[in-house]
């Protein structure tokens, strides 16, 4: 079998309040008292033996524990490889050694060095280590100059000339996947004024209108055939939602329904109408979208389904796959409301809690009204196959953004919080906040992160403070077969 070991260097520091009670367990599997035991030291004229090591399995940052003999017992002359990269060696006592796997070790070979520059025996453990991918944060496209104040402008995900790369994304980002095109991320920035597309494919970015003002969020007819974009304007009878055509290359523009202060807007994935907000009294809409279609409806020819709470409700409503209910985000007020779906009607009923707790923004994973979070921004529904295998009723999470906590959390069908990713790299200081790539809750960090969308087993997440577009997904190779190297 073979073995790949993976370790990431920036997140040893975590593991190290651990290492003595490691410590302890691997001289203890050794040696019975081990004061009265004596290692021999390197032996330059005698072989390195690699004769096993355990576990068999793990992903970066795994303790390994590796036997042999002749070691010796200087860690500092000692070192070893897995999958061609350096691991970490934490001791030596002669006929073992203990070691962090690294990161990105894919090929699972272990290599044992002995010695000094100059004299240094070899030895090749004769089984692979069988590494496990396992997710990470890294940088899609984006960078930071030291005053935060890089253009925004069109361009390729990396280059050698930062002139050449795509940058700004400082507002608060709302992201959707085209349901025509999986490699064609569509995004809008408050208060920047553009849609901008993130093609996947030839990793680029590219503002394709720049006459918006202020949208807040997109979305796709069921066909797939128009986009609808939701502005937040305060005009009495401004624009709310308006519709762009596939057929005219998204450049052309009408209005589906006037009214002020629009927050965002979705279409029903089965039924197909539309409904939108407004901040203004935290109304909720339905517009009959199918009927716009066929038989023409009016920019005001929508209905009043009911007031989320109070007048300046802040707040994106997201859809489940199936229609049976939605989620509302309360951006401004720190709790996420269900709607249920009622097929009879071909509307929503009344809201209700489901976790978080009205005005008190916090940071806690739990249960219902336990949660805290603070401004919940995005949100995306992700299939989880294990609730599929089990024939479980829902068979979906709720992946969103918790802006000012600086994380991504994971909503499931019973209302259960927890931390998906983020705040991680807890000895560097103890902010929540930061941009540092990695070990998904070990080392990620997050600033204000708000879009998210997701494709294919990937999560992409607009990093607003960071400036920067990130992507969770599984360790990767490059397309030359090198490790892609992670951001510091």
């Amino acid at each position: 079998m073979r073995l790949n070991i993976i370790i990431n260097n920036k997140g040893l520091h975590i593991l190290y309040g651990l290492l003595a009670m490691a410590c302890v367990l691997f001289y203890g599997c050794q040696i019975d008292n081990q004061e009265e035991m004596e290692y021999s030291p390197f032996d330059p004229s005698q072989p390195v033996v690699v004769s096993g090591f355990t576990p068999s399995s793990g992903g970066a940052g795994q303790r390994l524990v590796i036997y042999g003999q002749n070691f010796g017992i200087d860690p500092d002359i000692v070192s070893v490889s897995i999958g061609g990269k350096e691991a970490k060696v934490i001791n030596v006592n002669g006929e073992s050694l203990y070691c962090l796997v690294p990161k990105q070790a894919f090929d699972g070979d272990i290599q044992v060095r002995v010695g000094t520059d100059e004299m240094q025996v070899v030895s090749d453990a004769d089984k692979y280590f069988d590494y496990q991918r396992k997710m990470v944060v890294s940088t899609l496209v984006g960078y930071k100059n030291d005053r935060g104040d890089e253009p925004w402008k069109d361009g390729k995900f990396k280059a050698d000339n930062p002139n050449d790369m795509a940058s700004g994304f400082w507002e608060p980002s709302f992201m959707k996947f085209d349901p025509l095109n999986p490699k064609h991320l569509w995004v809008t920035f408050d208060f920047n004024n553009g849609l901008y597309l993130i093609d996947l494919e030839d990793s680029t970015v590219t503002k394709k209108r720049s006459d918006f003002d202020r949208p807040r969020s997109i979305d796709f007819t069921n066909d797939g055939q128009y986009m609808i974009i939701a502005e937040d304007r305060g005009g009495e009878n401004d624009r709310a939602t308006y519709r762009l055509s596939r057929d005219k290359d998204w450049q052309d523009r009408e209005i589906l329904t006037r009214y002020r202060q629009c927050n965002g807007a979705s279409v029903h994935p089965v039924n197909g109408e539309l409904y939108f907000n407004s901040y203004e009294k935290g109304q909720f809409f339905r517009f009959d979208l199918n009927k716009y279609f066929s038989d023409g409806l009016g920019n005001k020819d929508y209905e009043t389904l009911f007031v989320v709470h109070d007048p300046q409700w802040e707040y994106k409503v997201f859809i489940h796959p199936s229609g049976n209910y939605a989620y509302i985000l309360v951006i401004n007020q720190h709790y996420i409301l269900r709607v249920d779906y009622n097929w009879d009607k071909e509307q929503f009923n009344q809201p209700y809690l489901v976790c978080g707790q009205l005005r008190s923004p916090g940071y806690q994973d739990g249960v219902g009204s336990d949660v805290r979070m603070r401004n919940p921004y995005q949100g995306v529904f992700v299939k989880n196959e294990e609730y599929a295998a089990e024939g479980k009723p829902d068979e979906y999470d709720f992946y969103f953004t918790d802006q000012y906590n600086h994380a991504i959390r994971k909503l499931t069908p019973q209302g259960s919080v927890t931390t998906f990713a983020g705040r991680g790299s807890s000895s560097i200081n103890p902010d929540p906040y930061g941009y540092v790539d990695g070990d998904l809750r070990e080392e990620a960090r997050f600033d204000r992160p708000s879009g998210i969308a997701y494709s294919d087993g990937a999560f992409y997440i607009g990093d607003q403070m960071n400036h920067r577009i990130r992507k969770i997904a599984l360790e990767e190779m490059d397309s030359d077969g090198e490790e892609e190297e992670m951001d510091e």
